[in-house]
């Protein structure tokens, strides 16, 4: 079969597309034809070597992959051929509290990932797709829905809450998306008048031009009357301070992404005096997105795709990742 893989810390220089043997499903394992992969933010570093837990090399890469069950192995009773699929970004996490264990095995990082035409998924790591999905929509969903998802839900989501998404990226406009469903008011930011717009048609309360307002925390305050209820932190330390202030006392802000570097943290003293929780999110279990599939297929969400490439396109999906320039997702086809 044909597949990639990142074979050295060199950039994307080292993505090479390479034979190998066609797999064969174990034991509790499923074989799948994959039909669609999306990229996230996290793939354009492991090129690079990647990062704690998530540096094995060589390395098939992209934790988001989706397609068609072909075969299943002894024991498996939850699928069968002909099902469409999503794999779990965390191959060992199930249900219920994090471990060590669980995080070393993400897909495209401590694991080999989707960017493949057939891989062999362990039946605790596979979930069905929502009635109605595409193979594309589907691949849109292990990591950035579930980690928007875990975010929202780990802050316990309600009607009338003032929800912050920093940016337009896959797991801000599917923050949006989960809150408007569930009845929240959102404010999203981002330096494009253009897709700020977008993220108005898909339901945006309010949003801020970050680069027009640089004092944007202030603006947030503002809209939002004294602070939000729980912020979408993906830019990391560049931007937590800020988030930080536009938290209203005893809100929340989930923290999720390094976009803007690994720079000194702030202090801690606002979440001190203003009693804030503070909380790392790493996307989620097997048990989180089946329940996220639910109020998907209930509340008739469609991820946001921004651009299809062909598998033989995927350097150049890659570097569309990198120019920052999407809304939403980012697809490699395989169909």
């Amino acid at each position: 079969m044909k597949a990639y893989q990142i074979q050295s810390p060199d950039g994307l220089d080292a993505l090479k597309l390479i034979d190998l043997p066609d797999p064969k499903p174990g034991p509790g394992e499923v074989l799948v034809r994959i039909k669609a992969c999306s990229l996230n933010y996290r793939d354009l570093g492991m090129p690079h070597g990647g990062y704690a837990r998530n540096d094995k090399m060589p390395l098939v890469p992209l934790s988001d992959g989706a397609g068609e069950v072909v075969e299943v192995g002894e024991g498996v009773s939850e699928f069968q051929a002909g099902d469409r699929v999503a794999g779990c970004f965390f191959r060992d996490w199930e249900r219920g509290p994090v471990s060590e264990a669980y995080l070393s095995s993400g897909l495209g990082g401590g694991i080999d990932g989707a960017l493949a035409e057939y891989v062999v998924y362990s039946e605790k790591g596979l979930v069905k797709a929502p009635a109605g999905y595409s193979h594309q929509q589907a691949a849109c969903l292990p990591c950035a829905a579930l980690t928007a998802w875990n975010a929202l839900t780990a802050a316990n989501l309600t009607a009338g809450q003032t929800i912050l998404a920093l940016g337009t990226g896959g797991v801000s406009i599917f923050a949006l998306q989960l809150a408007k469903a569930a009845g929240a008011r959102v404010i999203i930011t981002s330096s494009s008048d253009e897709k700020l717009s977008s993220a108005r048609d898909l339901g945006a309360d309010e949003t801020i031009n970050y680069s027009e307002t640089p004092d944007w925390h202030k603006a947030v305050r503002k809209l939002s009357g004294g602070g939000v209820d729980n912020v979408i932190e993906v830019g990391g330390v560049g931007t937590l301070k800020k988030s930080l202030a536009s938290a209203k006392v005893g809100g929340t802000v989930s923290l999720i992404g390094i976009l803007t570097g690994r720079a000194d943290a702030p202090s801690p003293l606002p979440i001190l005096f203003n009693t804030l929780i503070l909380r790392g999110i790493f996307v989620g279990s097997k048990e989180m997105f089946l329940a996220m599939n639910r109020s998907i297929e209930v509340n008739g969400i469609e991820p946001v795709i921004d651009k299809v490439f062909g598998f033989d396109e995927a350097r150049a999906a890659y570097e569309h990742m990198q120019s920052a320039k999407h809304l939403g997702k980012i697809v490699i086809s395989l169909e």
